[in-house]
């Protein structure tokens, strides 16, 4: 309550720092946002790097025309065509970046990106300990802005990553996942709406000309490769070659201010380009106008990001280079040439693409990326240490120690989703079970999430009591379950409401913990060879036997997922194409003759039939039929009771003959087991 009215009192100080056209269009979404609620923050605008350069169109002056008020200009560029002059430039922003960072004195500082500029204000920024938001880490396109771009990363605080594999990869760098927001690209958020401006066509006619319609022209924009600069220059010539021969009008834009733009431009000029009739060759076009040349053109060519990301919220095709963009996530609409060493090769790709339409791809984003990033500013805690945490996987052998952990017992959350029962447990590392808690499994998915993080919330409230150390949570449950995203994609009718759901960010979020999802055969498989039968077992099959019939599959010491996460379903293996329906729809599945809920089916149709009582068995009038009555009947002699349970261990015993060693589990959730 004290903090969320001081925040009222004082406004979060927020610096955009932007050094060229490309990370601009991404940055002023976030911009106007900003600046439409004054109430909650002050921005502070700085401008640096090729913005400033007339050779690129004096860019920061579409900044001045968007009306933000720049607060700082540096001049930051080093004129040279090598790799030498960009060092320079970072160097030179060091040197200016200080004296305006200290007069601003931003509580978080925006940097966008992977490039040379970017890496200096980062720089300045950690030493000078103000907080860091990095846009789009995560992503990987295969040249120095790999390396640029995760080295951003790594002095940042917080991150707002566009797509669910940046995501990961930044988890994988060790980056605290609570400081990481999945928002979407912001550039998105205008993106999709493009198609609704109705003065395209006057925009077509002012760039390219007046008898140009849509979809009958190229759009081109191809930079250097700074580790590769011949073979990118190279390209471009064979580029300029193949749009020449294909005599369609083309507008092309200059190349960045990396090293090697110089020759690329001479390049350009060498061939005409700038008198030819077919080409208007343009420093910059304002990014509302550019998007709508994009959406409309009948192909994009080159090699530049807007390719492979904004283009696909179109469904723009898009001829990709060379390997700058290697590693990038791209639509169906991208055709790439990475060996683009003739021109036949690349006038070939132009027949295939020019003209084409593809659906159009949210890889990126879903338009919403602004509110999120602004509402994730709000909750950041201006209190909180400024020290920077990383995530570093467990290690085994540590020679210091400390005496909290010596005292306390490392353990984790066990999340257990039957068909009928909902369990967590307190589990230390050795396997034992501290506490455990019990509650049937809620029908809906609003009330078993809300069950779910109220038990594990009570379990780290235990656990200090207990003095346990509580360093991660493990969910099994029924279903087919993606482990890297932790979603279930599909659930049988054993769990309502339980397909398509994401289950670790809401606990993850909650409980400030990592959270591994899986299917519940799959874990148990894990934890026999961890702890039980499996373990120094190379190859072995964990077959677990309940209300449903799962599995996992341990092969050369690794489980098993297999490419649609259904590697170890062994339940619903179909052994008879006109046996009874089993929960997952289909027929004849070994889980509709050997499960615990099959069983307890054949029990009650007995009894109805009075074919289940034998001398010696009683069922009140109260008591439900179910699995144990049916095994108790043929242990007494009932044949027609032995007959269903030898059908059931028939079928289940189709297993074995797909391992060479497999492990029997009964499930504590089970309504019966197989005698």
């Amino acid at each position: 309550m004290e903090r969320s009215e001081k925040r009222l009192k004082q406004r979060l100080r927020v610096c955009v720092a932007t050094c060229n056209r490309a990370d601009y269009s991404k940055l002023a979404p976030i911009m106007f946002g900003i600046k439409s609620h004054p109430e909650i923050f002050d921005l502070e605008v700085v401008v640096l790097g090729s913005h400033l350069i007339d050779d690129y169109g004096n860019t920061f002056r579409m900044i001045e025309q968007d009306e933000f008020d720049i607060r700082s200009k540096l001049h930051t560029i080093v004129r040279g065509e090598d790799e030498a002059a960009m060092v320079e430039s970072v160097g030179l922003a060091l040197v200016k970046l200080p004296d305006v960072l200290q007069r601003l004195a931003p509580d978080i500082l925006l940097v966008h990106g992977d490039r040379f500029d970017a890496l200096a204000l980062a720089t300045a920024a950690a030493l000078m300990n103000i907080r860091i938001l990095h846009l789009e880490g995560g992503e990987v396109s295969g040249t120095i802005d790999d390396s640029i771009r995760h080295s951003i990363s790594k002095l940042a605080h917080y991150h707002a990553v566009c797509t669910r594999s940046a995501e990961r990869h930044l988890i994988s760098m060790c980056e605290d996942h609570s400081h990481i927001l999945l928002a979407g690209c912001p550039s998105y958020d205008k993106l999709l709406s493009a198609h609704q401006r109705d003065d395209y066509t006057d925009i077509i006619k002012s760039w390219i000309g007046d008898d140009v319609k849509e979809q009958n022209y190229i759009v081109a924009l191809q930079h250097p490769v700074t580790t590769d600069i011949q073979n990118s220059i190279k390209i471009y010539e064979l580029m300029l070659d193949a749009l020449i021969s294909f005599n369609k009008r083309t507008l092309i834009l200059f190349p960045n201010i990396d090293a090697g733009s110089k020759e690329m431009v001479r390049v350009m000029r060498r061939k005409g380009i700038e008198q030819h009739p077919n080409f208007r060759a343009v420093k910059h076009v304002p990014f509302d106008q550019f998007i709508q040349l994009v959406a409309h053109a009948g192909c994009m060519i080159g090699n530049s990001s807007c390719g492979v990301r904004e283009a696909g919220a179109f469904g723009t095709p898009v001829i990709n280079l060379g390997t700058r963009q290697t590693g990038r996530e791209t639509g169906e609409n991208v055709l790439h040439v990475r060996d683009a060493d003739t021109h036949n090769k690349i006038y070939h790709a132009l027949e295939l693409q020019f003209g084409k339409r593809y659906p159009c791809s949210k890889i990126y984003g879903d338009g919403n990326a602004v509110q999120r990033i602004l509402k994730f500013m709000q909750s950041i805690n201006l209190s909180e240490p400024l020290q920077k945490k990383f995530c570093f996987p467990a290690v085994k052998e540590c020679i210091s120690q400390d005496i909290d952990h010596i005292l306390e017992t490392q353990s984790a959350l066990a999340v257990d989703l039957g068909g009928t029962n909902l369990r967590v447990a307190i589990v230390c590392m050795k396997g034992k079970v501290v506490k455990k808690y019990t509650q049937l499994n809620p029908k809906t998915f609003e009330e078993r999430i809300e069950l779910i993080l109220t038990m594990c919330k009570q379990a780290m409230a235990d656990a200090v009591h207990l003095n346990c150390r509580i360093l991660g949570v493990g969910v099994s449950t029924g279903g087919r379950v993606n482990p890297q995203d932790g979603i279930v994609l599909h659930s049988t009718k054993l769990i309502n409401e339980w397909s398509s759901v994401d289950i670790r960010t809401p606990i993850s979020s909650a409980l400030h913990l990592p959270v591994w999802v899986d299917n519940d055969g799959n874990c148990a498989a894990l934890a026999e060879r961890k702890f039980g039968h499996g373990k120094g077992v190379e190859n072995f099959v964990t077959i677990i036997t309940g209300t449903g019939i799962g599995g996992g599959i341990i092969q050369h010491n690794e489980l098993i997922h297999g490419s649609t996460f259904c590697a170890a379903e062994l339940g619903h293996i179909v052994v008879s194409l006109e046996g009874p329906e089993c929960m997952c729809g289909s027929h004849g599945c070994i889980e509709a003759y050997s499960s615990g809920l099959a069983l307890q089916r054949e029990a009650k149709r007995l009894h109805d039939e009075d074919l289940l009582l034998v001398e010696g068995m009683t069922v009140n009038n109260k008591e439900q039929v179910n699995a144990i009555h049916l095994i108790n009947a043929a242990r007494l002699g009932n044949s027609k009771a032995e007959s269903i349970l030898h059908t059931g261990k028939t079928h289940i015993q189709v297993h074995t003959l797909f391992s060479s060693r497999f492990v029997v589990k009964k499930s504590t959730d089970s309504l019966s087991t197989l005698p």
